[in-house]
């Protein structure tokens, strides 16, 4: 064996007692990346599950908020018809009785004051004033 075999030779050899001790930890770098993607899959399935879960509550409330809210919407049309209704009737009194009333009203007081002053002594030094003051 001639010099430049034998430093072949030990070239091989170097070369593959390197690669042999870079094997090593790229197996256990390797062990760990298969690991670690275990966990982020297990995380990632967890999650789904949980967001699934979420996802599906959510609905179940806002198909109940969406039933709550058609009742408040007809018991809201209710009242409006209601309110509208009183608002009618109270137009309709005011407008046909309103005016008698007001006028019977009045007629009534002043028979009553008259009456008073009457029964008080007859009137004596006693003046009414126009617009209701004694």
């Amino acid at each position: 064996m001639s010099v430049g075999e034998i430093a072949g030779l030990l070239a091989a050899v170097a070369f593959v007692a390197l690669v042999g001790l870079l094997a090593v930890p790229i197996l256990k770098l390797g062990r760990t990346v298969d690991e670690f993607t275990r966990v982020v899959q297990d995380i990632r399935s967890e999650h789904v599950a949980k967001t699934s879960t979420t996802v599906d509550e959510t609905n179940e409330l806002l198909a109940s908020t969406n039933a709550q809210l058609q009742r408040i919407d007809a018991i809201t049309s209710n009242a409006q018809t209601v309110t509208t209704n009183v608002a009618a009737m109270s137009s309709l009194f005011a407008a046909t009785l309103g005016g008698p009333l007001v006028r019977t009203a009045a007629f009534t007081y002043g028979v009553r004051r008259a009456l008073a002053a009457r029964r008080d002594g007859g009137g004596r030094g006693r003046r009414f004033r126009r617009g209701g003051g004694a």
